[in-house]
């Protein structure tokens, strides 16, 4: 059977719930009963020789947990006598002995169950008189390792995982990024180790942490899997909310991953894994959360550790905690010399240009950007996610860079990379198909500038659309068509996005409207600023300052002057700006013509009307 007809059988279990659970409810079912199921068939075949173990050694007065996983060889195990078999033959007792049978699960499995609030499921069901029948259905369906592998069940789990999202699309943003968008993310993370990961017997780590229910790591084992059936990729992550962190605890367990390295709680207050260095990250945080709640727990370290903690460079605003993410991801890079690392984060427009010269935000970029940590942006569509409907960008960062790509940042807009969807599902109405991922992928793969090419015919429709590399020649435009261009990959330098902000003084003058002068201190002789008149102006780093202000200020202001000491520099990544294309106004005698014709039509309707 294959995944996709495996996951309807399992979801046809609603069938059962229709009635006494709301639809958004099904997956608090079908998802803890799926685990359940599994790990009972993983387990079948040494139940009998692990109950003997822990015999034994509670016997022998000796802890049984590494003797029984050594005999099973899992890294978790069941010491109860039941099993799903076991529990259908006692329907009265069904309840009690699915309680006692969960209770025998090693601790960190169990926890599972606790987030999914198993208990409260099981006494619903129980009043509902379908406890019986739910288990029942369960324990028919074979999902024993012979017959779905760990990769087949994981894109099973990860099916019956999107179900679910889309049945509680008013909370299906927190429970479910976009596939394409982590399968896009997943592509520009590994492209440069193509060579690497392909290599037999090759461990690499990767880490999220907002894991949500683990889509971003489980697409990325996937992807790797596929480039090499014979690598390791050891996943690590971090959630916040229980639920969705039981999820990915069980989607990690059936893909036979160790889920002790699944924590819960607030990565930003609490980081779970300490101390722990990752050879890759994925992320996409919530957009525009705010940070009030632990904000003393961030500014202490802030303050306190510097750039020995994760928020050395600058606390953005507490109403948008994104680059807090950013921050504590760049904390978890290997060093150089020990591989280094590389990132991938989700952010909205927000952190590219919020907070001028020396606010948090600009502080933050100036950091990543000085020191060449950022690859490439990304702009994606609108409309790609499920909670919302705003522009979105990924970040690409890493600390190795290939030599080709130091100091430099590519700007890549692929917000025109999209097709209609034929289901909207909360605000995702678009999504990417694989040509789209495919030509991003390049894009960035190549490091090169290109441009989108557009060929209209003479009424003004798209007859042709292809993206050509800088330098490529343009295709020839029908007769009265015409070809337009935009550009969707360009190279800058770091510094290109950093500015110096300049403080514009001019003097306060007296009645007779001569500049009053400072009569102390080192000022002495000197002009006294008029506040009203302070200006500031913004200078490209690439810019002398004594060059712009001769051009640009004195011609208007010939008595102005520039006080250094309130200089500050700071960084923004204007993207939108770098991909405008100016379209000039149409001919007066093209508009003139149109509203000829709407107007001839309007006065033929009325006409019509009056007859």
């Amino acid at each position: 059977m294959n995944q996709q007809a495996l996951s309807s059988l399992i979801w046809s279990v609603a069938d059962l719930l229709r009635g006494d659970f709301k639809q958004s409810e099904y997956g608090r079912v079908i998802l803890p009963f799926t685990v359940l199921r599994r790990l009972d068939c993983v387990l079948a075949p040494t139940k009998e020789a692990a109950l003997k173990e822990h015999a034994d050694k509670q016997k022998a007065g000796i802890a049984f947990e590494p003797f029984v996983k050594r005999k099973t060889g899992l890294d978790f195990y069941n010491v109860s006598s039941l099993d799903m078999g076991k529990l259908m033959g006692d329907q009265d007792n069904i309840r009690a002995n699915l309680d006692s049978y969960i209770q025998g699960f090693a601790p960190d499995v169990r926890s599972i169950f606790e987030h999914f609030d198993f208990a409260a499921t099981v006494e619903r069901l129980h009043k509902a008189k379908l406890l019986y029948l739910v288990t029942e259905k369960f324990s028919a369906i074979n999902l024993h390792p012979n017959s779905v592998d760990n990769v087949q069940m994981g894109l099973v789990f990860e099916e019956l995982i999107r179900k679910f999202a889309e049945l509680s699309n008013e909370t299906a943003g927190e429970h479910f990024t976009p596939r394409e968008v982590i399968r896009l993310m997943v592509n520009l993370l590994f492209i440069e180790d193509g060579e690497a990961l392909t290599k037999p017997g090759v461990v690499r780590t990767m880490y999220d942490p907002t894991a949500g229910t683990g889509g971003m790591l489980s697409v990325a084992g996937e992807y790797l899997f596929e480039l090499n059936p014979k690598a390791r990729l050891t996943l690590f992550g971090q959630e916040l909310n229980p639920e969705s962190h039981a999820i990915c605890k069980a989607d990690m367990l059936i893909r036979g991953q160790d889920i002790s390295n699944i924590v819960l709680g607030n990565t930003l207050s609490e980081d779970g894994l300490l101390g722990k260095l990752f050879d890759y990250m994925l992320s996409n945080p919530p957009f525009g959360v705010e940070w009030k709640k632990i904000e003393k727990v961030i500014r202490e370290e802030h303050e306190k550790q510097g750039y020995n903690g994760r928020f050395g460079p600058g606390l953005p605003r507490v109403s948008d905690g994104s680059l807090l993410f950013l921050l504590h991801l760049l904390s978890k890079m290997r060093p150089e010399k020990q591989g280094g690392s590389r990132i991938g984060i989700v952010l909205n427009g927000s952190p590219l240009f919020t907070g001028g010269a020396g606010s948090g935000e600009s502080e933050i970029r100036r950091h990543v950007l000085e020191n060449d940590l950022v690859e490439a942006v990304v702009a994606l569509p609108t409309d790609m996610f499920y909670n919302t409907g705003i522009s979105t960008y990924i970040w690409v960062l890493s600390n190795r860079k290939p030599d080709d790509r130091k100091g430099y940042v590519q700007l890549i807009d692929a917000s025109s990379f999209w097709q209609k969807m034929r289901k909207t599902l909360g605000s995702k109405r678009k999504e990417m198909s694989d040509e789209h991922i495919a030509m991003v992928t390049k894009l960035f793969g190549d490091f090169i500038e290109a441009s989108l090419v557009t060929v209209l015919d003479v009424d003004g429709k798209e007859a042709s659309r292809q993206v050509l590399m800088d330098g490529e020649p343009l295709p020839t435009a029908p007769k009265g068509g015409k070809v337009k261009t935009v550009p969707i990959s360009r190279i800058f330098q770091n510094e290109d996005f950093g500015y110096r902000t300049i403080t514009v003084e001019r003097p306060l003058r007296d009645e007779k409207g001569q500049p009053v002068l400072f009569e102390k201190g080192k000022a002495k002789g000197k002009p006294q600023p008029d506040s009203s008149l302070r200006d500031t102006e913004n200078v490209p780093l690439s810019e002398d300052v004594e060059t712009y202000f001769k051009r640009e200020v004195l011609p208007h202001a010939p008595d102005a002057w520039i006080d250094h000491e309130k200089t500050k520099v700071g960084y923004e990544i204007a993207f939108n700006r770098h991909f405008y294309v100016f379209e000039p106004p149409r001919e007066l005698t093209e508009i003139d013509a149109d509203l000829k014709k709407v107007t001839d039509r309007i006065k033929a309707m009325i006409e019509g009307l009056s007859a």
